[in-house]
């Protein structure tokens, strides 16, 4: 969290929280009542000052004033680089990968230290050419339907040197699995 922001917090603790204002999309983009934040200066300032609260309601510390957050799905919004790596769409560095999940959409996940990030959908065609099988081999169309199935028993991402799991979730159960709330409500305080 930016130091100005902190001082602010100690400045004036009190300000009231902001629900309903912000929303973070399906492909990274911070939303002001619907309209994409342009700026990159805005942006990489939310960004810096993103959080999580003790509920799992995800938020922007704007100065003193908490401005909760709506996900179009989940808290992170993750994109891959030329070496095969994952970041966030801050820009940070995803590590600590535990496990990799496809929902009955074909949306990719990728859990990480204590949550998750979807694949940015631009960026599935690349992690689709790093799902592998049990031989190395990558998936064709069928292998990929049985997997979204959960018919196909195993299957693999292909990360780097490292080789991870994938699993299937339903998208309704993603949210209470890694334990944040898609929409915060000042009522559930």
């Amino acid at each position: 969290m930016d130091n100005a922001v902190i001082a602010a917090i100690a400045r004036w603790p009190n300000v009231p929280h902001v629900y309903g204002w912000l929303s973070l999309d399906r492909r990274g983009k911070w939303r002001l009542q619907g309209s994409p934040i342009d700026n990159a200066q805005v942006n990489g300032f939310i960004g810096r000052n993103y959080e999580c609260d003790a509920r799992g309601a995800w938020f922007f510390q704007n100065g003193p004033q908490r401005v909760y957050v709506q996900l179009d799905y989940t808290p992170w919004i993750l994109r891959i680089g030329n070496q095969q790596e994952l970041a966030t769409h801050t820009g940070k560095a995803v590590d600590d990968i535990r496990s990799a999940l496809i929902d009955e959409n074909g949306d990719l996940l990728v859990a990480f230290g204590n949550t998750v990030g979807l694949i940015e959908d631009r960026d599935l065609p690349a992690m689709i050419n790093a799902m592998v099988d049990d031989k190395g081999n990558s998936l064709d169309d069928d292998a990929l339907a049985a997997l979204m199935q959960g018919t196909k028993s195993a299957a693999w991402l292909q990360l780097k040197a490292a080789r991870i799991a994938i699993s299937t979730i339903f998208s309704s159960e993603v949210a209470g699995r890694y334990g944040f709330l898609p929409d915060p409500q000042a009522d559930s305080e």
